[in-house]
């Protein structure tokens, strides 16, 4: 089995990849264009490992994608490469575009070459994609489902829908035999610093203070990273064709809530320096066009393909929380990057 991971240097792709690499029985070949947010000292330790490949392609570069989709002619494909951070689609959306849109496009214009050519039985291409393409919700709203309207409402968010739709479009024109996922929003190691949680975990390191948004009121639904990784194996696995999957573990918090439940560990942890973390919360100007509320219906794939998860979130908070703290210096460089 050869599996073609897209975007397998961001965060993720390389949590995918350290999961699926334990399967022998398993090729991946993994293509990054390796921008300011790739990570690829974390897959260091497999970088020998007679299953794995990498080469650094950009899929917005259509012909140098598609000779090496060609070389390697994957059994499956893993669509991981995307632009995702709201704040830089507000700054330029130029890249946003490139990537999400056009990038996908090119990807779905060589898988049907590919199978129009080779034939190829089972194949199958997962789209990976995120509930903000589903807009905002209130408080009172109930959670996205499947079939939930469209309504992006940033720069990011919109390039994404675009791309989840040229994706179910090639699947029924071309019949290209696909899947999509909507993820909520994940956390976990290794995630690049400039995303809230190790935004927050950074500044109590340093004691500095943390910026948050507008009131601090905005609700987002939070997936422990490693939880993302076994959703998206079991759509790759057992979902059906043509179908998009949700994927949320119903654990909503607000901004606010998540920066105090993160400096409360800090208080515990540290408890002998007599410093409230929590003074560090600072309110900054609110972001352009920010949602309000995401929330995830996850009983699809908990119904249809048995998805299961542990109500461990301050667990997973808290392993995210040390790994940071053993990794400061990481943390350090990753942040000079932005």
């Amino acid at each position: 089995m050869k599996i073609l991971i897209t975007g397998g240097l961001g965060f993720i792709g390389i949590n995918l990849i350290k999961d699926i690499i334990k399967n022998k029985k398993i090729k991946i070949f993994n293509v990054d264009k390796i921008s300011y947010c790739s990570m690829p000292e974390a897959l260091d330790n497999i970088k020998i490992n007679k299953n794995y490949n990498f080469k650094k392609i950009d899929i917005y570069d259509y012909s140098k994608f598609k000779r090496y989709f060609f070389k390697i002619k994957p059994d499956q494909v893993i669509n991981l490469a995307a632009e995702s951070h709201v704040d830089n689609s507000i700054k330029n959306p130029d890249v946003f575009i490139k990537s999400n849109i056009i990038g996908t496009y090119n990807l779905l214009k060589i898988c049907n070459e590919y199978l129009t050519i080779t034939k190829k039985k089972n194949f199958k291409l997962l789209h990976v994609s995120t509930d903000e393409v589903f807009g905002s919700l209130n408080e009172k709203s109930i959670a996205f489902t499947e079939n939930s309207n469209f309504n992006p409402n940033s720069p990011y968010s919109s390039s994404k829908a675009s791309s989840d739709l040229l994706v179910k479009a090639w699947h029924k024109t071309f019949k290209i035999p696909i899947l999509i996922t909507n993820c909520s929003n994940n956390f976990g190691p290794w995630q690049f610093p400039e995303k809230l949680i190790p935004v927050i975990i950074n500044q109590c390191i340093n004691k500095k203070p943390i910026p948050i948004y507008g009131n601090g009121k905005n609700i987002r639904d939070w997936i422990f990273v490693k939880d993302h990784i076994r959703a998206l194996k079991l759509v790759l696995s057992k979902g059906k064709i043509g179908q998009t999957y949700n994927i949320g573990t119903n654990n909503e918090k607000n901004n606010l809530k998540l920066a105090n439940l993160i400096c409360e560990y800090f208080n515990k942890k540290y408890k002998k320096d007599k410093f409230n973390y929590q003074t560090l919360i600072s309110f900054v100007d609110d972001r352009k066009g920010h949602d309000y509320r995401y929330a995830i219906n996850n009983k699809k794939i908990k119904n249809q393909l048995g998805f299961k998860y542990k109500k461990n979130f301050m667990k997973n908070l808290e392993i995210t929380i040390n790994w940071y703290i053993d990794n400061k210096e990481w943390l350090r460089k990753k942040r000079k990057t932005k």
